[in-house]
């Protein structure tokens, strides 16, 4: 990375380059600061034609605005955050506002006002950065003017590919100071936002919001089932890739598997939507295992679960058990098509009209006659059930929301989602798993250490559902046949 002009002099090292907003570099000269003003092509943008989701995110933004008339509702995207020192984690804008404009720019603000005069509706404003000034020199001496990190749309140019009237988000805070009547502000992303807000919002106002917004994505509109499509296909290739490479992954360790998982997700999408979990051998009984700095060995399973978020930030999540060599042993054969059996029993659970916890319970009852069966816990599986004892292996919920956010719609309420009912153009994840961890001495010592789970995901239909990751193929013995097709074996 290229540090940022060199100072000339002590003095002016002492003040960073970034704290420097507006005016001349002190040790830049009269002839040099006039130079950089001139000579620089016209790039404006025109003839633009909407981004694919504008149409979609207007529809969503005429909800929002029905939902909470006369008052003004302020969603930031988020800003920049320091990873050390001077340098910025990669930026991911806030989901709701993603939502509501299909733009990724962080700084930016989206403001609903009330209109005046007593009419209906709001008037919208997305509030964001406008290019680099060359006149003063921000675009080349500032540490985010766009010498440094690119061009950056006009606010023409913005609101010609989002459908937005847009302005200049510096003045933002000072007419947030002046507003007057009820407002509301979706919280955690921009505190001089908030700041500015910070003796009109309430906690409880602001929390209907977020709620609100959570919910709103609960069903998915065409264009949004089009993009989890995409990420779960490119998924899918990235799984591919992995298997393919599987042999340099037993000559290094599991980040050998993450890195092939993350080029596809670079080269097909925006980035991976979680921390890939890339879990061989014991480590697949750790649910959340993204460390990947084990070993990778012949003979053992490889947990992997991964998803490619594309580049509109709508994210797969899918998980396969792989036999390492490219055959189960039998037990863990018996393990997997346990897995499989319920997983497959709680994809027909989904379905309109069904309850959210249904394909859970189908699921669960399915995983506790197997405990049964196999000795690991008395019966029958009722009891089991009701106890909630098969959880010691069990250890979590079957699936999901899936949308902008891998675990979607985390803030809606819970009549509305985990006790609610299954509707057309919801998408969820089915992923039930069993997970014998390596120290438990309640199980015979050939189940420790072994950890599967299977993950889809699923479209609720109007006459059932559909598998989005049906190309990964799931029974034990397509996805041994896969595995030897992709190895040439």
């Amino acid at each position: 990375m290229t540090d940022e002009l060199t100072p000339e002099t002590p003095d002016e090292e002492e003040q960073p380059i970034k704290q420097r907003k507006n005016g001349l570099y002190p040790g830049v000269s009269d002839e040099l600061a006039e130079n950089m003003k001139r000579g620089w092509a016209d790039t404006e943008l025109r003839d633009l034609e909407p981004i694919a989701q504008a149409s979609y995110a207007a529809r969503r933004r005429a909800a929002l605005s029905a939902r909470f008339p006369g008052e003004r509702l302020v969603i930031p995207a988020g800003l920049l955050k320091t990873r050390s020192n001077d340098t910025e984690y990669a930026f991911r804008a806030a989901t709701e506002y993603v939502h509501l404009t299909g733009d990724q720019t962080d700084g930016s603000v989206l403001v609903l006002e009330p209109r005046t005069g007593g009419a209906e509706g709001h008037v919208e404003t997305l509030y964001r950065l406008p290019r680099s000034n060359r006149e003063n020199g921000e675009f080349w001496l500032d540490g985010m003017g766009e010498l440094w990190v690119g061009r950056r749309n006009s606010l023409d140019e913005s609101a010609a590919l989002l459908g937005i009237a847009c302005k200049d988000v510096r003045e933002l805070p000072e007419l947030l100071k002046e507003a007057t009547g009820p407002v509301r502000v979706v919280r955690g992303h921009d505190a001089p936002i908030e700041q500015a807000l910070h003796d009109k919002v309430t906690a409880e106002r602001d929390e209907e919001l977020r709620v609100y917004l959570s919910e709103a994505r609960l069903v998915k509109d065409a264009f949004e089932i089009g993009e989890l499509q995409k990420a779960v296909d490119s998924t899918a290739r990235g799984f591919a890739d992995v298997v393919k490479v599987l042999d340099k992954a037993e000559a290094t360790s599991e980040r050998y598997i993450e890195g092939t998982f993350f080029l596809r997700a670079r080269v097909e999408g925006n980035d991976v939507g979680y921390g890939s979990i890339c879990a061989a051998g014991p480590h697949a009984t750790t649910l959340h295992w993204v460390r990947n700095d084990g070993a990778v060995r012949s003979g053992d399973l490889l947990l992997l679960d991964a998803g490619v978020e594309t580049t509109s930030l709508y994210t797969a999540d899918i998980t396969r058990t792989l036999p390492i060599n490219g055959r189960y042993t039998d037990l863990q054969r018996k393990i997997y098509d346990a897995v499989y059996e319920a997983q497959e029993a709680g994809i027909a659970a989904v379905k309109p009209g069904a309850s959210f916890r249904d394909f859970h319970d189908a699921s669960q009852q399915v995983l506790a006659e197997k405990l049964v069966e196999w000795g690991l816990v008395e019966g029958p599986a009722k009891r089991v059930l009701e106890l909630g004892l098969q959880r010691r292996w069990t250890l979590h919920g079957t699936g999901h929301m899936l949308g902008l956010d891998v675990h979607d719609c985390a803030a809606a309420r819970t009549e509305s989602y985990v006790d609610g009912t299954l509707e057309p153009g919801m998408v969820l994840t089915v992923e039930p798993g069993l997970y014998f961890q390596a120290d438990d001495v309640t199980v015979p010592e050939e189940y420790r250490g072994i950890g599967v789970r299977i993950e889809d995901d699923i479209l609720v239909t109007e006459d059932g559902n559909r598998n989005l990751s049906v190309a990964l193929p799931r029974r034990s013995d397509e996805v041994e046949a896969w595995m030897a097709d992709l190895l040439g074996k």
